[in-house]
């Protein structure tokens, strides 16, 4: 039995790193974490391209664009939706990861899914470097691994 497995080496990847701003004193960790990961792991920041956009909803048309142009080996997309009063919550996280996972299976470019939906500013904070980790760490990993992977199929 042959066994397929990425490895975690970044070095001449491109990178695409899209950015939801809304919620930025949580999302900027998620950011430095996703540089921090690929740079340790080999990669060049002058590799990585960063798009801002307004919110979590705004994503999968970024991530779709870079995508689409074969410039990039790997997409990142970051960002957090905090559940308050109203359905809000549901519509834009839901909408988001459908697009993201919409886009990397219709052009084969690994979009890892970085965005936060939490309950809390708490959880929030604790997934964007404290107690349960750098999301934006954990999701660029799964992008470099996934890149490797597909080298080999």
């Amino acid at each position: 039995m042959e066994t397929i497995v990425g490895n975690l080496t970044a070095e001449g990847m491109k990178i695409g790193l899209v950015v939801g701003r809304f919620n930025s004193f949580v999302v900027d960790h998620l950011v430095e974490g996703a540089v921090d990961t690929i740079v340790r792991h080999g990669g060049d920041e002058a590799n990585i391209t960063k798009v801002m956009v307004p919110g979590a909803f705004e994503i999968p048309v970024a991530v779709q664009k870079m995508a689409q142009s074969g410039n990039y080996d790997a997409i990142v997309a970051v960002g957090a939706v905090i559940r308050g009063g109203t359905p809000h919550f549901d519509y834009v996280a839901g909408e988001c990861v459908k697009g993201i996972g919409q886009v990397q299976l219709q052009t084969g470019v690994p979009v890892s899914f970085g965005v936060l939906t939490v309950d809390s500013i708490e959880q929030a904070i604790e997934r964007a470097g404290t107690k349960a980790g750098n999301k934006g760490e954990e999701c660029t990993l799964a992008a470099i691994e996934m890149v490797n992977v597909l080298k080999q199929l």
